[in-house]
């Protein structure tokens, strides 16, 4: 049993991963802004809720102290490269010396698939540029502590509650035709709870004492399937039954229109469903390189989406 703080768990993958550490006995405590969005956590028997800024190095190098593991899930999807480099470079760096200074002897951060962290400067967008120098920031942080580090880089992650194929099921329930920015774009989509379970494992492999020196793991968290964005929208009215299965018509937009959508979805209130940098994180296949370890580096055989999607997507739309 270890004492686990979750920085980012009140979020869709959050949820699962504390579901998944109370369930195997872990202590585990939520550090939040704002409390009451850990409501739906407080069945968890065990878990408690801590208030405050994780931006705040002073604040969140007190509150880690006491804690064997941490566990980083704090990320954004969209904003500016200013908001982009707060959330995931500055912020990591900030764990990373709190952790040094608090002594907690294990780190698991979720990172992006795509990412290069060796040559974070060359990825297309500010979503992957920061994501690989928050992985530097990481690196660095830790270097000669003892501290063992897990990096995990997920594909997109898809579940119950998750904001990817079930939009694109109600889109289709709503609109007549599906314009698509970034048909041919590829993914590996993986299951919310086999990434819970890689976090559980990441925590577990590290039973306790002092880390060997430069220890840091990287795993890349895909599933076993491959597909198109477009394969992935059809997918979704297909298994959620929209007009029986057929769904609707796809239409793969240019990329000229594809941006020139992107920014009218930009202008929205409210997060937008697609943006300009989210095309161009689109440039670099989400796929596995199989240059690093996989999920069954950590004993996980990774879920298809199919059977985990059908359930969930049906019992959504029923309801809308």
């Amino acid at each position: 049993m270890k004492k686990v703080i979750v920085l980012g768990g009140t979020g869709f993958v959050g949820r699962s991963v504390c579901e998944k550490l109370v369930g195997h006995g872990h202590r585990v405590t939520v550090a939040t802004r704002d409390s009451s969005r850990a409501k739906p956590l407080l069945h968890l028997h065990g878990l408690a809720v801590r208030e405050f800024d994780v931006h705040d190095e002073s604040a969140l190098t007190g509150e880690l102290r006491g804690f064997d593991a941490v566990v980083n899930l704090i990320a954004i999807l969209h904003g500016d490269r200013a908001a982009f480099e707060h959330t995931h470079v500055a912020l990591p760096g900030k764990i990373a010396r709190a952790c040094r200074q608090a002594g907690s002897g294990t780190l698991v951060h979720v990172s992006a698939l795509g990412v290069d962290g060796m040559n974070p400067g060359a990825a297309p967008s500010n979503y992957l540029r920061s994501k690989g120098f928050g992985e530097r920031a990481l690196r660095t942080g830790v270097e000669q502590s003892g501290i063992a580090l897990t990096m995990l880089r997920p594909s997109v992650i898809f579940g119950a509650g998750d904001k990817f194929l079930t939009m694109f099921a109600l889109l289709q329930k709503m609109l007549p035709v599906m314009p698509l920015a970034g048909a041919e774009a590829r993914f590996q989509p993986v299951w919310v709870e086999d990434v819970a379970l890689a976090v559980l494992r990441s925590l577990d492999a590290n039973p306790g004492g002092p880390a060997p020196l430069e220890s840091t793991r990287i795993i890349e968290a895909c599933g076993p399937d491959v597909f198109a964005l477009r394969e992935l929208v059809q997918l979704s009215a297909q298994l959620s039954g929209v007009r029986k299965g057929r769904g609707r018509p796809v239409v793969g937009l240019p990329d000229w229109a594809a941006r020139m959508q992107a920014q009218l979805m930009e202008w929205l209130p409210g997060d937008p469903l697609m943006s300009r940098d989210n095309l161009d994180s689109m440039k670099v296949d989400n796929v596995a390189t199989g240059k690093v370890p996989g999920l069954e580096s950590l004993d996980i055989k990774p879920a298809s989406l199919r059977p985990i999607a059908a359930q969930y997507l049906q019992r959504k739309l029923a309801t809308t």
